[in-house]
């Protein structure tokens, strides 16, 4: 099922957050805490640090609702400058990847483009952008969703 979700960028307080929200809202998060360490390398992606590697690249809190409450860490060395304003996206679950690409396509509309739609490492069809309007926007399917 479709769904909306609030997506965090810290500088390196993630988990630190993200442990306070689930005492705050009780569950677990989904797929547990993936680390950056846990990428597969690239040889075009500067290198990290043992503390970088350590840092999380991905948690999932649901909280109420259904609503899901994500973060990342954002390390400078990979060129994220965090600050208030900029580290909150609106990212959007959909239940196709047609639809993933139709709602992409429309919100690129005037848009800055961070990471273009395409099949990810982690197994989802993602794509994110800034919109005309300053607005951060993740797309994201599951590849297990239909066409």
């Amino acid at each position: 099922m479709a769904s909306v979700g609030t997506y965090l960028n810290f500088a390196g307080k993630t988990e630190a957050a993200f442990l306070f929200y689930q005492s705050v809202f009780g569950g677990e998060f989904i797929g547990g805490i993936r680390r950056f360490g846990d990428m597969p390398a690239d040889p075009n992606a500067p290198p990290l640090t043992e503390a970088e590697l350590q840092q999380v690249l991905h948690v999932s809190l649901p909280i109420l609702g259904g609503y899901l409450l994500m973060g990342s860490d954002a390390p400078a060395s990979m060129g994220f400058t965090v600050t208030s304003g900029n580290n909150v996206h609106i990212n959007l679950l959909t239940d196709s990847r047609g639809e993933t690409a139709r709602i992409f396509a429309a919100l690129s509309d005037g848009a800055t483009v961070t990471m273009p739609l395409a099949d990810m490492f982690w197994g989802d069809y993602f794509g994110s952008l800034t919109d005309k309007f300053g607005i951060q926007w993740m797309v994201n399917c599951t590849t297990d969703a239909k066409p």
